[in-house]
């Protein structure tokens, strides 16, 4: 009995050992020390704009520094200035419908969810014509125009939530058309309010239904007329005057006094010859008072310039704050520390910094990127997006991770966006060189794929890779696919944005460290230069791509 145990004890060692072999130069131990840091109380919840702000940026120089990067901020400084616009809707402001005569009063927060981005004092709308353009999508890659040339200067656009498939029934021609449950770019809220804008929208409102926006009307109402945005040089330009969400009871009254089917209209919708309706004898009016203020935060950028081929990149990155302090838990802990989202994120950026300094130049440069402000709506990337420091034209690749799972390893890594770039097969791999399989994110509906820091890179063409720990459970090698399920369902419930998100002695990083080591490795492939990953034909980013390819030539 003793030599059995003694033979099983040695087999355990030597599995655990071959497993954390399996990260090569992570160090899962490093992984632990750097979230530790970020996630104590000293750095306050990491606030953009706050005095923990200035203590995580003070820490994250000094150890780009030491890890021997360069800097690639703005004018030879590791940092880069994010000019930030706060706005917040005053009172309960005055909203209504005009149906044909009749004054239907809206709620705020409970009819009506509004919000203002562009940096005015006053919002006033009188009786603005309402036009309903479905899901407000414009794919030519798919063959699809809502619009149909339609005119929404000075109008209020009314959309559906989510892809024309959405609820597409089998033999509808648009069934699987757009990912069917897996939503595209086009499904997401952000989108259409960026098209209303494009098309001289005065405002823009989409139709709550809980299935589509994959959350209830509590998580629509959450910021209470709260907006945050980068600074623009022309914010009506790019944003329409008022954008929100209009409850589905209101909804079906606003259509029905138009004398049209809402149900009915939505099927419609989901026909490629869809032509934009307009709410005949129903207009929109609104009134309220705006504060808005401007705050400078910064992302912390460095890099590896490139031996032979500098001007083309890879790009790692992860965002750096969280949700600082807030009302106190039931323990008495008022920092939100956002240990998991995403601390360990930014250890593993600068894990894989110090793996490239200890080997030999990469032909290409290798940049890496410390976000602010992603919980306030992806605007650290968003403001790099507009304003990079290396050209996002013959940038290879970004590898962005946001929220590791801390369970130990994993004989799987969960996919965000599956089916997406040719960046997957190197994925399949380097994985594959780990002994691992990927698995596509469990729950594609809710658009994970467009809610990190890589979104806005992709926007802008180049293919990208998301390592998220919320797609679904991993197959743990201690507890199989139910274990990692139970620690998904767990941490999203209790931990994620709260008091809760903490650094644990318990956690079991050489899983994190593991999926690290993938994104370092897909580096590793791409830094030698000649590759070019690119995007599906089917990807909706694919033609933006596409229109910069004589530059990577």
């Amino acid at each position: 009995m003793i030599r059995t145990i003694a033979l099983s004890l040695a087999a355990s060692l030597l599995a655990s050992t071959a497993l954390a072999q399996d990260s090569g130069p992570i160090d899962p131990g490093r992984l632990s020390s750097i979230t530790r840091t970020l996630a104590s109380d000293e750095f306050e919840g990491r606030s953009p704009g706050s005095p923990g702000e200035a203590k995580t940026i003070e820490y994250l120089v000094r150890e780009f520094k030491a890890l021997g990067l360069e800097p690639a901020g703005d004018a030879g400084a590791y940092t880069q200035d994010v000019a930030l616009v706060r706005t917040q809707v005053q009172g309960q402001g005055a909203f209504s419908f005009d149906l044909k005569g009749k004054t239907r009063t809206l709620e705020r927060n409970l009819d009506i969810s509004a919000t203002t981005l562009r940096p005015v004092d006053k919002v006033a709308i009188a009786k603005a014509p309402l036009v309903f353009v479905g899901y407000g999508v414009t794919a030519p890659e798919r063959g699809w125009d809502d619009y149909k040339g339609a005119d929404l200067t000075g109008k209020v656009a009314v959309y559906l939530i989510n892809d024309p498939d959405f609820e597409a029934k089998a033999g509808e021609p648009v069934a699987g058309e757009f990912g069917g449950q897996a939503a595209t770019y086009y499904a997401r809220w952000t989108y259409k309010y960026e098209e209303a804008a494009r098309r001289g929208a005065i405002g823009a409102l989409i139709v709550h239904e809980t299935p589509g926006a994959g959350y209830g009307w509590s998580t629509v109402v959450a910021s209470n007329g709260e907006g945050f945005d980068i600074v623009r040089a022309d914010p009506a330009k790019e944003k329409v005057l008022l954008q929100g969400w209009l409850s589905g009871e209101v909804s079906r009254e606003l259509f029905a006094a138009s004398g049209l089917d809402f149900d009915a209209l939505k099927a419609k919708a989901r026909r490629a010859d869809f032509q934009p309706i307009a709410l005949t004898g129903s207009t929109f009016s609104a009134s309220y008072d705006l504060e808005h203020s401007q705050v400078v935060s910064r992302n912390v950028v460095g890099k590896i310039t490139g031996a032979s081929k500098p001007d083309e990149s890879i790009m790692f990155g992860a965002h750096w704050d969280a949700y600082g302090v807030g009302d106190a838990d039931a323990q008495g802990r008022t920092v939100r520390p956002g240990a998991l989202d995403d601390a360990v994120g930014v250890a593993g950026v600068m894990e894989i910094a110090r793996a490239f300094k200890a080997g030999p130049p990469p032909a290409r440069t290798l940049v890496f990127a410390a976000w602010t402000a992603e919980e306030r709506g992806l605007l650290g990337s968003e403001y790099y997006g507009v304003h990079p420091t290396v050209p996002l034209e013959t940038m290879a690749a970004n590898l962005t991770m946001d929220v590791l799972q801390p369970n130990g390893p994993a004989k799987d890594v969960v996919l965000i966006g599956a089916g997406q770039n040719t960046l997957e097969d190197l994925l399949a791999k380097a994985a594959a060189g780990q002994g691992r399989t990927i698995t596509p994110d469990a729950k594609p509906e809710r658009a994970l794929f467009y809610r990190a820091d890589h979104f806005p890179i992709a926007r802008r063409g180049v293919p990208v890779l998301l390592l998220m720990g919320l797609g679904g459970g991993a197959d743990l090698v201690n507890g199989g696919r139910e274990a990692g399920d139970r620690w998904v369902s767990e941490y999203t419930a209790k931990a994620y944005h709260t008091t809760g998100d903490v650094w644990s002695a318990d956690w079991d990083l050489r899983g994190a460290a593991q999926d690290v080591a993938l994104f370092y490795e897909i580096g590793k492939d791409l830094a030698t230069g000649g590759k070019w990953p690119n995007w599906r034909e089917d990807s909706e980013f694919r033609s933006i791509r596409d229109a910069s390819a004589a530059k990577r030539k």
